[in-house]
């Protein structure tokens, strides 16, 4: 598998550490949820613009 590495400010940090804590978590996992669900969503906007009718 791939390795990434991402910078996050000090407040973002945080904010995805209370989250991986609060669901019993690693915050690793917790950020490969949440740029795994980003890419799903991305994708799918994409889609629905290659997909619309072009004037």
């Amino acid at each position: 598998m791939d390795e990434f590495l991402i910078c996050l400010d000090p407040v973002t940090a945080r904010f995805y550490d209370r989250i991986a804590r609060s669901v019993q978590r690693t915050t690793e996992e917790v950020l490969q949820d949440a740029l795994f669900k980003l890419a799903g969503e991305l994708s799918l906007e994409s889609l629905a613009r290659t997909r619309e009718p072009r004037s």
